[in-house]
């Protein structure tokens, strides 16, 4: 059973139980499952073998990564967003869309087949090109808040 300290909102002092609204659930969900398949069929375009570099999880990372800065840069700085934006586009969305697990499994398998500079160039380079597409989508939303 969930003590009450269990049942407070993050960061709230008080007793109030959360609400969860079934909604909000549905729009993750929804947005899950778009993601996840955006996902699938791209792996299924675009195969890569075990130890090769993992372009297409690379470029969906990195594209991920755009799309949520963008977006949420877009939602919360231009217009005043629905309940249901940031749940179906981030966390539904582009959360199922990115992969930080097979990231990391790709990454593993180049180092298990002996492909270490293809391994750091996955492992580094994802990570560098994350978060310049994070910047770029950031910048490009602002840029367009301001027009």
């Amino acid at each position: 059973m969930a003590s009450e300290a269990d049942l407070r909102p993050f960061g709230a002092g008080g007793t109030r139980r959360r609400r969860h609204d079934p909604r909000i659930l549905a729009a993750v969900a929804a947005g899950g499952f778009l993601g996840g398949e955006a996902r699938y069929l791209l792996g299924l375009a675009f195969p890569t073998s075990r130890d090769t570099f993992p372009a297409t999880i690379f470029a969906v990372n990195v594209s991920g990564a755009f799309v949520l800065a963008l977006l949420l840069a877009l939602i919360l700085e231009v217009r005043r967003p629905s309940a249901y934006a940031r749940p179906l586009w981030g966390t539904g969305f582009c959360g199922a869309y990115t992969t930080f697990s097979t990231w990391m499994v790709d990454t593993d398998r180049l180092v298990s087949a002996g492909r270490y500079g293809l391994a750091a160039a996955n492992l580094f380079g994802a990570l560098a090109a994350g978060l310049l597409a994070t910047m770029l989508g950031v910048s490009l939303g602002r840029w367009r808040t301001l027009r």
